[in-house]
């Protein structure tokens, strides 16, 4: 069978659809965004791969995975088990790294423990481990035809005067001992001064190394006798010269004393007890109470405490009693207190713990997770380690080298240089250790390169995996699964093109290729043209999206798209036949700037960057480029800290000019709009606050006496409180993540059987939550308070969502305009600073158009919207563009190009500018 035949899908919106899906193919599913793609890719057809895969394994294995439920298809035939790489980032843990995700530093840790050199952590003197005999032929082999000393180190840099030991020497029938470089007969040495640190060697023989077969054995008999009396080393002297050389049996310096442990694997995990710095345990950060968030220098003392206190109980007593004692006005800023004063109370007294030290109590009493988690929130801020300098290893294991790097200098390099580090390593390393890590080094380079061709070569492997886009932890996915050569699998892929320049979008389309090659067949839900052109089969769902969309309105090649054109909007645009087209002209803005300068985060390159106001400003440029650096990390949280009085953490930069110009700012990001299904659109816009009052108001609810607070799933009164109002149930699946199933009792409706009486045009509160954005908009068309608000979700492209989708549910791209929608519906000053990151992600050509007008709307009032985009439809309608390279990681952080999108497109340095020329 050649085909995969789905058969009557209609999980959500698909009208019992069928679709043929060619094996070992790429198929592109596309479609408007809510049209139905990832229902038939990922809620379908892999749900169905698992399932069966799962159904495959014992029953006693099956005990422990829990019931997938069979999604609402009549029948898949021909399905290979699948692996879905969605935008869901990989770990939330702290501790999880690209190296780690990747399995590739599991290849490191062993790399190090078989090929690294180790050296002492004080001195770095290179510690060597040798046989005996192989300190005999190394001797041998260096000092050929020279005269030699053969000593044993008695004392490296050590006081004393060594008199017993000197008596043992000589009873031991020694003759001659080496002070600090001088020789002397043993009963002739001289009073030592004791405060003095000192060398001492015994001399155990002296050899001119000719005729070596006669000479051999007394060598070896010389060497073993400095090694028992050198306590494991053996120190060769030239005579002539007075070079030495220093050989052990042991892993440890003959001049600090210090040994290092058994080498093995295990030394390099950060994860482990074993070789974990003992401070951070691991983390390369420790969390300390930052004194700035517990007090407010600026205000008077006891107004300045921002931890929780009565006033005028033991805390206030306290403080006043320290003011009274060490000095101080209680009505003056703290900032003006003697230091002695501010000391001990920041840091305590014999009464008082000091506030510093609350805080640090409360996170320990506390058992709440929500509590701990807004503390540290609110009070602590992460410091870099000072014993291991954020390298999270122990001092032994970062003190193996490998040619000058320890394992994690090696993960700070970027991919692209580690690749070419490894390459290297097969002419530096000594021919015995290339024949024990000669695979290891093959496996290296092949999981390096795959990394790189997948556009990722900028990132390093120490990097956190939370600080990931959705798109790269999808292409690092996608890597894994290259470098596992799997065949015969379903690959689903959810849009990998998330975050991708142009040119890194050839190399993911060639990855695609090669997993095809490899004999899988690969299934991408995407809306990138270079993607769908490249496909070997393409399925269009629509016609449009939501509850007009869930039909396949095509399915075939390329070229077979053009006879629906009528019905395809995707094969319109792939035409031109509609496109977005290029403004008339370009906003100047008013003349005035918001500039930062000198700005160094991470790759940045100490640069100076000028944003003209009341403009729409696109940042481009190759991933890793550093547009987040300079935006997310940098521009948005001065702005914060600078406008809005917040403390967090910002980018290195010198200064930030124009603030007088600006009054707020606000980020528009793809975090989910809550963490759990309670919260969803209709919450979060507020529009649901409206919808109860407009309840409150019917004739039965008043006559019941009904408040607005009735109708809200999240208080007591109104809900079921078998599931309190959530609709489904959270079973806790101990080391699997949670599952929610239907709430029995009120069947996913969250409310009890009284409320769901009162009814509004003859729909209850639950069938309003269950109605999509576009059906309330016509069915509250008449309630401005409510329609608006809804007007704004359609205008964004989320007219197919439903009121009460919970907010797990929701892609990043559609969370991401439910906030711009909350945005929208403010009053807005037309002094404000937008900041969106990749607003374009899961769109549709056709809703791209929709975002760009609703983002023209907000510059048309005064605003500034600053965008970081690889979208050219979205970058083409841009007044002024900022492009960042010209490559990723090392060699980005730079300022290639400013101005108009005509103006990147003549410059030839710029990567962005020759894509955009085809579109101008």
């Amino acid at each position: 069978m050649n085909y995969i035949f789905v058969k009557g899908a209609k999980i959500h919106n698909l009208k019992g659809i069928n679709v043929q899906i060619p094996k070992n193919k790429i198929t592109v599913i596309t479609g408007l965004s809510g049209s139905g793609k990832s229902s038939l890719a990922l809620d379908t057809i892999h749900v169905e791969g698992q399932r069966r895969y799962l159904e495959s394994l014992s029953s006693y294995a099956r005990q422990f995975l829990g019931e997938l439920k069979k999604p609402e298809v009549d029948s898949i035939e021909g399905l290979s088990p699948s692996i879905a790489i969605d935008q869901k980032s990989v770990s939330h843990n702290p501790r999880s790294t690209v190296g780690t995700v990747t399995e590739i530093y599991d290849y490191l840790r062993v790399l190090y423990a078989q090929a690294g050199t180790p050296h002492c952590y004080i001195c770095g003197r290179q510690l060597e481990v040798k046989t005996i005999d192989e300190i005999v032929e190394n001797i041998i082999e260096h000092f050929k035809g020279k005269k030699i000393y053969i000593e044993a180190p008695i004392a490296r840099e050590k006081k004393g005067s060594f008199k017993d030991i000197f008596e043992k020497l000589m009873e031991k029938g020694y003759l001659r001992i080496e002070i600090d470089g001088t020789l002397y007969r043993l009963e002739e040495v001289p009073d030592l001064n004791k405060n003095v640190r000192h060398n001492i060697n015994l001399v155990i023989d002296r050899i001119k190394l000719q005729n070596l077969n006669e000479l051999k054995h007394r060598i070896f008999q010389s060497v073993e006798l400095a090694l028992k009396e050198g306590n494991g080393f053996v120190l060769i002297k030239e005579i002539e010269n007075n070079v030495e050389h220093i050989y052990s049996e042991k892993m440890m310096c003959p001049v600090c004393g210090i040994s290092i442990p058994e080498v093995t694997p295990k030394l390099f995990s950060f994860n482990s007890p074993y070789g974990a710095c003992q401070r951070c345990h691991g983390l390369g950060f420790t969390l300390e109470v930052d004194e700035n968030r517990v007090i407010d220098k600026n205000k008077p003392v006891l107004e300045a405490i921002r931890i929780g206190h009565k006033e005028g109980g033991w805390i206030t007593r306290r403080i006043v009693k320290i003011v009274n004692q060490y000095g101080g006005d209680l009505k003056k800023p703290f900032k003006e207190l003697p230091e002695d004063t501010r000391e001990a109370i920041l840091y305590g007294t014999s009464y008082f713990e000091g506030l510093i030290e609350i805080v640090r109590e409360r996170y320990d009493e506390y058992t709440s997770e929500d509590s701990r988690e807004w503390l540290v929130k609110n009070f602590f801020i992460e410091q870099t380690c000072h014993e291991c300098h954020g390298q999270r290893l122990r001092k032994e294991a970062l003190s193996i080298l490998i040619d000058g790097l320890n394992i994690i200098d090696f993960t700070n390099l970027s991919i692209s240089k580690e690749y070419n580090f490894i390459l290297s390593l097969k002419n530096k390393l000594p021919s015995k250790k290339i024949k024990i890590v000669k695979e290891l080094l093959e496996e290296l380079e092949k999981r390096l390169s795959f990394l790189i061709e997948v556009g990722l070569g900028y990132l390093t492997l120490s990097r956190n995996v939370k600080t990931l886009s959705g798109g790269e932890a999808q292409r690092i996915r996608l890597a894994t699964q290259i470098g596992s050569g799997l065949t015969g699998v379903t690959y689903v892929l959810d849009e990998p093109t998330i975050g991708l320049h142009q040119i890194d979008n050839e190399r993911l389309i060639k990855t695609l290729k090669k997993l095809r090659d490899l004999g899988n067949t690969v299934i991408v839900v995407e809306h990138d043209e270079e993607v769908i052109k490249n496909a070997d089969y393409i399925i269009d769902i629509g016609p449009h999206a939501g509850t007009a969309g869930g039909e396949v309105v095509y399915q075939g090649n390329l070229k077979g798209i053009f006879k629906e054109i009528n019905r395809s909007i995707t094969a319109q645009y792939l035409k031109g036949i509609r496109k977005i087209e290029v403004p008339k002209n370009r906003r100047k803005g008013t003349g005035k700037f918001l500039t930062i300068k000198g700005a160094k985060h991470n790759n940045l390159k100490n640069i100076d960057v000028k944003f003209p106001l009341a403009t729409f400003i696109c940042i481009t440029g190759v991933s890793g480029s550093g547009k987040s650096s300079l935006i997310v990390d940098t521009l948005y949280p001065a702005l914060m800290n600078n406008l809005h009085k917040s403390k967090l953490p910002v980018g290195k930069y010198e200064k930030i000019e124009g603030l007088e110009n600006i009054d707020k700012v606000i980020a528009i990001d793809q975090s989910p709009i809550g963490r759990t299904p309670r919260s969803n659109p209709a919450t979060y816009t507020k529009v649901f606050d409206e919808i109860r009052k407009l309840f409150a108001m019917t004739p039965e609810a008043k006559a019941r006496g009904y408040t607005p607070g009735r109708f809200s799933f999240n208080v007591k009164g109104g809900r079921c409180e078998n599931c309190q109002g959530q609709g489904v149930i959270k079973v806790e699946m101990l080391f699997l993540p949670d599952v929610y199933i239907e709430c029995d009792v009120c069947n996913g409706k969250r409310y009890n059987s009284e409320t769901l009486e009162v009814v509004y045009k003859e729909k209850n509160i639950s069938d309003i939550l269950n109605m999509t954005i576009d059906e309330a908009l016509e069915f509250f068309k008449n309630i401005p308070s409510i329609k608006n608000t809804l007007q704004l979700l359609h205008d964004v492209g989320l007219g197919y969502i439903k009121l009460g989708q919970p907010a797990t549910t929701l892609s990043g791209g559609e969370a991401q305009r439910i906030k711009l929608a909350s945005e929208l519906k403010k009053r807005a000053t037309g002094n404000t600073v937008y900041i969106l990151d990749e607003p374009t992600v899961g769109l549709h050509f056709e809703d791209v158009k929709k975002l760009i007008e609703v983002l023209n709307r907000l510059v048309d009032k005064g605003n500034t919207v600053i965008v970081i985009e690889h979208n050219l439809d979205v970058i083409k309608t841009a007044d002024y563009i900022i492009d960042l390279g010209p490559y990723g990681g090392d060699d980005g952080g730079y300022i290639v190009a400013t101005g108009t999108p005509e103006e990147i497109v003549k410059n030839k340095k710029s990567l962005t500018g020759k894509y955009l020329a085809n579109l101008l």
